[in-house]
């Protein structure tokens, strides 16, 4: 009978996971070794191949959990009994929310695919277009007519635009985070430049730090 697993197994695997995206994210999919992973991780790199069978299952998993995460919202949101710009503000919202505690995995994402075989790019660049569907649907309900037009999408990924590139300026330390960028992004696609609000919180102190790398 097989040794089944330890109660900490899970857990060691979302740390390894985490550690290794962050390596992706800094120094590339295609840069970065197991040796590496193992040492930011604290572990020996057998114990690592325990956890995980090589890079590529690394690069498989860190893609296709990210995705999964966002589908899922997208789905949850889109459940929701409430009028499509509520719905937009929540999907907006829950995104930046998840891109704040993520930005390493979508990094990798975005810009190590490529590194996917076929069969895995194709199921997991299938779940990214179920995410965009979702925010297009939500787009067409709010103006049926952009619909008709079939602007619906492209819209969409004008509004992924804004979000998805979030971390590549926004400085860790700026007066501005992603709670407070959330609200903004959301005035900004349903309203325009005019709608844009003040957010509520922003301390004088930091006022006047730049809020961009």
């Amino acid at each position: 009978m097989g040794r089944g697993r330890s109660a900490g197994y899970d857990e060691q695997r979302e740390m390894i996971l985490a550690r290794a995206a962050q390596l992706f994210a800094r120094g590339g999919y295609a840069g970065t070794s197991m040796n590496q992973v193992a040492e930011a991780c604290g572990l020996s790199k057998a114990t690592l191949y325990h956890y995980y069978r090589d890079k590529y299952d690394l690069l498989v998993s860190i893609a296709d959990s990210h995705v999964s995460r966002l589908q899922a919202i997208v789905g949850e949101s889109l459940g929701e009994d409430v009028p499509p710009a509520a719905q937009m503000r929540t999907l907006i919202r829950r995104l930046v929310e998840e891109y704040a505690d993520a930005q390493h995995a979508h990094r990798v994402l975005t810009e190590d695919v490529k590194f996917l075989e076929p069969a895995d790019r194709d199921r997991i660049l299938g779940k990214e277009r179920e995410v965009v569907n979702g925010f297009a649907q939500v787009v067409g309900a709010l103006r049926p007519d952009l619909k008709e037009q079939a602007l619906s999408k492209p819209l969409t990924m004008l509004l992924f635009g804004m979000i998805n590139w979030l971390f590549t300026w926004m400085k860790p330390d700026g007066p501005l985070d992603h709670d407070a960028m959330a609200p903004i992004v959301a005035d900004l696609f349903l309203g325009g430049l005019g709608a844009v609000k003040k957010p509520a919180r922003a301390p004088a102190a930091v006022a006047r730090r730049p809020c961009c790398r």
